[in-house]
């Protein structure tokens, strides 16, 4: 990646890294760049030049972010200005109190949680947090809760129930932190205990991929009744690099264990497995975070109106149905059909050799 001075397409910020791919917009950028610098040097008049250049860049990056490999996608969901938690809470989420701790360990700052209002709704707000800068984030643990993170999201999932409020949780996260102190606390069980409980929690749940969507960590916070994602995040079991590193021994093999896991947006909507994706300003959200930060709250706004017209059971009925039907698994409904005339089906019984008789071997009986 590169760092240089750009103003992309509705981009914020004067500034803007650059990923491997995105080389040909870099071009165009400096090119920009160097007209503006000449005109306010020289006073020419190049804007119907700068102006031409702006819409070749348009153009360009549309077609770009259009056909993105799984690989790029995943770069893209990394992008070291890509909104995080924080900056949703920002631009969104008002009268934000927040709240510490598990009441058993100790307060994991990978796990921001608190109370908020979003549009009209009141919420509980629980999500992963990566941090800003270099002590922020390793004092955030680079957004990888331990076990006492996942266990103060249930403790404010509980208090949100015990309210009424719904609860909102914004995934951002490689994975659940699998250091040694990690697994002697109990990571594992902490995220399953959420697993659990979340799938029978008695007030609305809308979970939202905003970045990285890796492992058990985003499990831990990503049951619910609504689940989506932005375009350009990704949601996975595990990460690209692990993947590759387990089935073909080498990180280098990332790319190729990206497009097997199906992780982007639109392959995981084709398969069920999330209920819709939110379209991001061109170029990625981290050109455009206020635009990407109003689109999530429209969405977690609608989806909050809807849920609230069901009564708390009709709500965990469907939330069961939803779980239980993740995922496509047959071609059709005669598939189906055909699946479960199988199951159903008497087995043929095994026949005991004749050799095996002959040599005195007795048959095994139930």
């Amino acid at each position: 990646m590169s760092s240089q001075p750009a103003n992309g397409a509705g981009s914020s910020s004067t500034t803007t890294v650059h990923l491997a791919f995105e080389k040909p917009l870099l071009r165009i950028e400096t090119e920009i760049l160097n007209l503006e610098s000449e005109q306010r040097a020289t006073g020419r008049d190049l804007s119907k030049d700068i102006k031409e250049m702006r819409a070749r860049l348009g153009k360009m990056t549309k077609r770009l972010y259009a056909h993105l490999t799984a690989w790029e996608t995943v770069q893209v969901a990394r992008h070291p200005g890509r909104p995080l938690v924080t900056d949703h809470i920002k631009y969104f989420v008002r009268d934000f109190c927040e709240l510490h701790g598990d009441r058993y360990f100790g307060d994991d700052h990978a796990m921001i949680t608190g109370f908020g209002r979003i549009g009209p709704h009141k919420v509980m707000l629980i999500g992963h947090n990566k941090g800003k800068d270099t002590n922020e984030r390793i004092r955030c643990n680079f957004g990888c809760a331990h076990p006492e993170g996942y266990r103060k999201a249930l403790r404010m999932m509980k208090l949100a129930e015990k309210y009424g409020l719904p609860v909102v949780c914004l995934i951002d996260t490689q994975g659940a932190f699998p250091g040694i102190g990690s697994e002697e606390r109990g990571i594992s069980r902490a995220i399953a205990v959420n697993l659990l409980e979340m799938s029978r929690l008695r007030t609305p749940v809308v979970c939202a991929v905003i970045g990285e969507g890796g492992s058990g960590g985003a499990l831990g916070i990503g049951v619910g009744d609504r689940v989506t994602m932005f375009e350009h995040s990704f949601y996975s079991v595990i990460s690209p690099e692990g993947c590759a590193a387990i089935l073909w021994r080498t990180g280098e093999e990332r790319e190729r264990a990206a497009e097997s896991l199906k992780l982007t947006a639109k392959e995981l909507k084709k398969r069920d497995l999330i209920d819709d994706y939110l379209p991001e300003p061109l170029g990625g959200a981290h050109r455009d975070p206020p635009a990407a930060a109003q689109t999530l709250e429209t969405y977690l706004v609608n989806s909050l109106r809807e849920l609230r017209r069901f009564k708390t059971d009709t709500i965990l009925r469907k939330r069961y149905e939803r779980i239980r039907s993740l995922g496509s698994f047959f071609e059709s409904a005669s598939a189906k059909a055909k699946a479960r005339a199988q199951e159903s089906a008497p087995r043929r019984e095994s026949r005991t050799p004749r050799s095996r008789i002959s040599r005195g071997a007795t048959p095994l009986t139930s």
